[in-house]
This record gives structure tokens, sequence and C-alpha cells, in this order.
């Protein structure tokens, strides 16, 4: 999985970054901190994962990870090249989702690109210039299939759907609220435009408000346009998650609980994007390597052995599978076993979040 944090500039995205990877990417307070993309890879945390560890006891432990890349700030005009917008918005192209960072809170010292803080303005901002971009990829789109038409009627569909698209983009709608048809799904999915992309907003808060982001008014208005395009949001106050991300983990459990945080912002982010894009994981173990492998939910069996290795797929005979809750609560897998909670599960068996699989082929 691998997710671009975009924005405005001086918004907050590489303080963001530096707090989920720790990977110490330089945040001042000026506009175009970042040109090149910092990338960090982190190791998501999962309890379940931990447990098995001490009861297998492998030679290796491998969590399943994320892809953060902290994008330059884009600016009013990026998607007609400004602000070098062409290069950030090829960054924004390669990743599966965007974590878009928006200002909510005030602080004279540190300057706005646009004077004054306006949450719904700000995302606006961004999107238009994501659809521009779109547009003008779209418009070379129609443009092309309508030269294929003159020799081929069966680009008429093709084309009225591009057409259709480009209407609605004009409107000020992401293509990823567009709606369309079945028979139509194939022209959507090879379009690969910027506003497909779910986006998962951070509302940057002080940290006063952190125990009640709903009484911080630039989040209120933030978690309407949220709710309105069905997008996900999660509040967090860069600042504090950065300084947390510096502690050990018993001084960061100790200042969490104190700020009344059961979870850090990058816990929060990383359950949030899975749910966003539809993501589950599931675990093998044995005594050489016990691994997280995060597939798309609705995989079938077969397809997950495939993401372990393309033998397995290939030579599927069945899958053993335990529930991780089941085999915490039984303790042992022998005693999961005794009590019948391991079953058997064929070719069309769909994997769940947290099963544990041993996979059976033969080639």
């Amino acid at each position: 999985m691998k997710l671009g944090i975009i924005g405005l500039p001086n918004v907050g995205k590489s303080t963001v970054f530096n707090a989920l990877t720790k990977a110490g990417a330089e945040a001042s307070n000026y506009p175009f901190t970042t040109i090149e993309p910092n990338v960090g890879i982190v190791a998501v945390p999962d309890p379940r994962l931990d447990f098995l560890a001490k009861l297998y006891k492998p030679q290796k432990v491998t969590y399943a990870t994320i892809e953060f890349v902290d994008i330059a700030g884009l600016v009013k005009g990026a998607g007609r090249g400004e602000g070098l917008g062409n290069k950030f918005l090829s960054h924004i192209r390669q990743v599966d989702a965007l974590i878009h960072v928006v200002r909510c809170f005030d602080n004279p010292g540190v300057m706005h690109v646009n004077g004054e803080i306006e949450p719904v303005r700000d995302v606006e901002t961004i999107i238009y210039e994501l659809i521009f971009a779109d547009m003008e990829s779209l418009e070379k789109l129609i443009d092309k299939t309508s030269k294929l038409l003159k020799g081929d009627k069966k680009y008429e569909p093709e084309l009225a759907f591009y057409e259709r698209l480009h209407r609605s983009l004009e409107k000020g709608i992401p293509a990823r609220q567009f709606e369309y048809g079945d028979d139509e799904r194939k022209y959507y999915d090879d379009l690969f435009l910027l506003t497909v992309k779910p986006v998962l907003y951070i509302a940057n808060i002080p940290e006063k408000d952190v125990p009640n982001p709903d009484l911080n008014v630039y989040f209120k208005s933030l978690k309407i346009l949220a709710e309105r395009e069905g997008s996900g949001l999660l509040p967090i106050c860069a600042k504090i998650e950065e300084e947390i991300a510096a502690l050990g983990d018993d001084e960061r459990e100790f200042f969490q609980n104190e700020l009344g945080l059961d979870r850090s912002g990058l816990d929060r982010l990383i359950f949030e994007s899975y749910r966003l894009l539809g993501l589950i994981s599931f675990m093998t173990v044995n005594n050489k390597e016990v691994r997280a492998w995060t597939i798309s939910r609705g995989l079938r069996a077969p397809q997950a052995a495939g993401k372990v290795h393309t033998d397995f797929e290939k030579g599927f005979i069945r899958a053993d599978i335990v529930a991780f809750d089941d085999l915490e609560r039984s303790g042992t897998y022998a005693a999961a076993r005794e009590r019948a909670l391991v079953r058997s599960e064929g070719r069309e068996y769909v994997m769940r979040d947290g099963d544990v699989a041993l996979f059976r082929f033969n080639i």
C-alpha cells in the first residue's frame, strides 16, 4: 500500500510524515520545503502478530508495510503546470490513495499561502487542480477516440462515456464520485485519473482540541465536506504526534493516556487507510517465520495463497484456516484443532481479516 501525503504548502504535511515514519524530513515555514518527495516505509503495528511470535518463537517476524510519500505542496495553477505542478502531479499518479492534510489551527507565526485559514476552500483548491489535470488527460483521450470513431462505430459508447465524465468533472465533481454502468467499468478502470484515488483527510488541529476535535470550527466544516463526498476524516495534532513518535514505548503510552488517546495517530491512520482501500490482513505461521499479508477484502483463498507464492495458487488444494481470536482463546494451534476451530476451506472460501492460514498445494 502506497499512500501519498498531499496538501497546500505549510499545512503540516512533512510534520505528519515525520510523525508517521520518524524520517526527519525538513519542515519549515515557507512554501516548497519539500520538492523531491520524501519516502518512508512503515511496519504496520499488529498485536496479533506479536502474540503469534510469542506462540511460535520463529526466526523471523514480518509485519505488513505501508509506504508513505510526502509530496510537495500543491498551489493554485498546479493542474496547468504552475508551482512545479506537473512534477508534483506525476508523484500523485504513483500512489494508491491520498492522505490530504488540511490546516485546522491558528498560528500567526506560520504563514498560510492564501492569507487566512479556510479548510473547505483549501481542500477545493487541491481538488480543482487535480480535476483540471484529469480534464486535460480526458480531452486527449476524447480527441483520440473521436478519430477512431470515424473508422469504426464500435467506439461510440466509449466516446460517450468519456464525454459524460468530462462534463461531470467540469462541474467540479471528482471522478471517484462519478456514477457509471457495469458495462462502462472497463473504460473507467483504464483511466488512471487523479481524482479516482480515495482520499483520507487529516485535520491538523491544535493540541488544545485533541480531547474534543468537534470544538474546532475548522474541523467541523471539514467534517461536513468529508461526509458529503464519502471520504475519510481523521483529526490529528501533527506536532504532538511527532513528539510522541520520538518517545520510548513506556513514555509514549503515558503521554497518550495523558492526552486521552487510546491509539497513536499512526495506528489510527493505518486503520482508516485499510478501511478506505478495502484491505484486510491474514497471517501465515511456522517456526521459521510469522508473517502478515495485506490483501483486498473479498479475495478468495487461492488468490490469497498466490500472494505467498505463485506455486501455492497454481497447485492450490485447500486452506486450513483458524480465526486469530479463536487461536488466541485456545492458547495453541493444537488446542484450537481439538475444539474443531481449525477449518478446511476450498477454492470458494473468501478470506477474512485475522485468518491464520496454512495453504495445502501440489505442483
